[in-house]
């Protein structure tokens, strides 16, 4: 799935010319920067795979005759954080898209609970850091949009992915505020909210998708939505999901999330439910 002509000159217009993109290397962040480099915008890619980036840059130059800047840092450190700024400084950037990301799954009571405040700093610290940071910047040149990485989790209570789904709620519910207060200034916010993809994640969560996206089926969409909508459910499964609860009431979704989750993590959970537990 590509962005149209008429799409890619609507992004370049309303958000160029420089976007910094977390999560970059791969998944849903490769693929958004892959789609913007295709209309034009000047890239800061951002992750922790440094030999990774520095492939996606030889790629993305190679195809597009863009500009990129490397920043090789972990979100959940402060120092990272730091990092992005200043390689943004004196850029002309208007969009801002917050991938970086991850989950941990099984019984809450058995997983580290050092992986557990470490997720808490990716997926909240960070985005609270580098969304506030960067709408303030958007604010003053009154112009900008901001894409936050939401999930079909977020919802709903998820057993089995219960701190996880806990963090996804604080992105699509923070979204959901700053969206209000900020498009008076010009400034677009959007909180995608994916069901299953296919990448890095499940892996590091531990997780037995059996249905799940592609990054393709969801960049185009995302992207297509920003400035059009608050929150976008991207691909044709994740509606389905979403939807099929919609007129569920919260207490019966937790339900069905209960057995969704526990289908994922039964291996885990059956083999060795305490083997991973960290103080």
């Amino acid at each position: 799935m590509q962005l149209s002509n008429k799409e890619k000159k609507r992004l370049i217009t309303r958000y160029g010319e420089w976007a910094i993109v977390t999560g970059a290397s791969s998944g849903i962040g490769l693929e958004i920067a892959t789609q913007l480099a295709s209309a034009g915008f000047n890239l800061v890619i951002v992750s922790r795979q440094q030999e990774k980036l520095q492939a996606v840059k030889m790629q993305l130059t190679a195809q597009a005759g863009i500009q990129i800047r490397v920043v090789v840092a972990d979100v959940a450190q402060s120092a990272g954080i730091d990092s992005i700024i200043r390689a943004s400084t004196g850029l002309n950037a208007g969009l801002l898209v917050l991938s970086a990301g991850y989950g941990t799954s099984g019984n809450f009571t058995d997983s580290s609970l050092h992986a557990e405040i470490n997720m808490l700093e990716v997926n909240c610290n960070a985005i609270l850091s580098l969304t506030h940071y960067f709408s303030g910047q958007f604010v003053r040149q009154k112009r900008g949009g901001i894409i936050l990485m939401s999930s079909m989790v977020a919802f709903q209570g998820t057993p089995y992915s219960a701190n996880y789904a806990a963090t996804k709620a604080y992105v699509q519910t923070l979204a959901e505020g700053i969206a209000v207060e900020l498009k008076q200034h010009n400034v677009d916010v959007l909180a995608a909210a994916p069901g299953p993809v296919e990448s890095g994640f499940s892996a590091r969560a531990n997780m037995k998708m059996s249905m799940s996206l592609k990054p393709e089926q969801v960049g185009v969409p995302i992207l297509q939505a920003l400035g059009r909508k608050t929150t976008v459910l991207p691909g044709n499964l994740t509606k389905l999901l979403v939807y099929a609860l919609r007129t569920v009431p919260r207490w019966g979704k937790v339900s069905i999330m209960e057995k969704v989750m526990g289908g994922m993590t039964e291996h885990q959970r059956r083999i060795a439910p305490m083997a991973n537990r960290e103080l």
